[in-house]
């Protein structure tokens, strides 16, 4: 009976974790209370490790003028350190491969040291030499920006989902501080980026995306870039899943460019700024992310996959998705072409 018990115990947990991955309904309103203790950030009040990465350094670490590229982990790590998955380390390759003329950075605001589990990891990234992994403490990255006051206020502890609301945060923050391009982690750059400026990607023709968007630091650049900011400052939710991410660049550019609908925000209405069809870095719906992972259709989806310059492999739903490396799915394809050091270090599972 007692085994029963537990069992049954454990069901309802695994499928409560389900709901809360995939059900984007249920995310929004779920209360925060349950939640929370997945969301800890009290990392980000710590000061950097002794052992731990680096901290950025704008002085050392040269952004340069339009020529950057951004990621970001927010998640707090526990004593046994960083650790970044071979999933998320594809991506930071593939970007520092396919654009050799740009820094690629790749910022933690826990300061932890690295975990032994993705040691290799970090040491296959850190082959690049346009491949720069940091530490950022998140109150003194604010200081001297629009959002200082208002981050200092508290308001992201009050969110429902902090972490993936200050990736958020961070995303628009760091192009407004030293302009360039942000990309997800659950991307594979399969073309060159280095042309871009002043562009994102339409999810589909609904929504614009910010998994993948860029702002230079020209006029125009600057323009988008205080605009987000003001907008993510006075229309900040923390109880709605993607009010502070792809709405406050959908928002902005609705205003730029006079239209509500994406379909419409084409380049001359939109002042210079492009926006992307969803073929360009979302080839692949999120309803249908699973036939990244199927041999079923692979040339078709290949096919569609070759006009893009990125791929979104949509993490909140693929994650638990696990692919031996000898399989012939085309994520598999795709990673081993362009992420091949990540891909051939790490192991038997990507």
């Amino acid at each position: 009976m007692k085994k029963r018990f537990v069992l049954g115990f454990l069901c309802t947990i695994v499928i409560f974790i389900l709901m809360i991955s995939t059900d984007n309904d249920f995310i929004q309103h779920i209360s925060p209370f349950v939640i929370g203790v997945w969301n800890d950030i009290t990392c980000y009040e710590e000061e950097g490790a002794p052992d731990g990465l680096p901290d950025f350094d704008p002085q050392l670490d040269k952004p340069m003028t339009d020529r950057n590229i951004f990621f970001h982990e927010t998640s707090c790590f526990d004593k046994d350190g960083l650790v970044l998955n071979a999933r998320q380390a594809c991506a930071v390759e593939s970007a520092a491969k396919m654009n050799p003329s740009m820094n690629v950075y790749l910022l933690f605001i826990s300061p932890s040291k690295i975990s032994d589990q993705s040691r290799e990891m970090f040491n296959q990234l850190q082959t690049y030499s346009n491949v720069r992994i940091r530490h950022i403490k998140p109150e003194k990255y604010m200081r001297d920006t629009p959002l200082h006051l208002w981050y200092s206020s508290g308001i992201l502890k009050k969110s429902y989902w902090p972490r993936s609301h200050m990736s958020d945060i961070l995303r628009y923050l760091t192009l407004w501080k030293y302009g360039g391009i942000y990309l997800d982690l659950d991307v594979v750059v399969i073309a060159s980026l280095e042309r871009l400026t002043n562009f994102a990607g339409a999810e589909d023709w609904k929504n614009v995306a910010a998994g993948v968007m860029g702002f230079d630091v020209t006029e125009l650049g600057r323009r988008m870039a205080d605009a987000c900011i003001r907008d993510m400052r006075a229309n900040f939710r923390g109880d709605v899943w993607g009010n502070n991410g792809p709405g406050v660049i959908t928002r902005t550019l609705q205003k730029l460019c006079s239209t509500k609908y994406v379909r419409d925000m084409t380049t001359s209405r939109c002042h210079g700024f492009k926006v992307f069809s969803p073929s360009t870095f979302y080839p692949i719906h999120y309803e249908k992310w699973k036939i990244y992972f199927e041999t079923k259709d692979k040339n078709t989806t290949m096919q569609i996959v070759d006009k893009a310059m990125a791929i979104h492999v949509w993490n909140k739903f693929s994650k638990f998705e696990k692919v031996d490396v000898n399989n012939d799915v085309p994520y598999v394809i795709i990673a081993r072409k362009h992420c091949p050091k990540i891909f051939n270090n790490c192991g038997k599972i990507f």
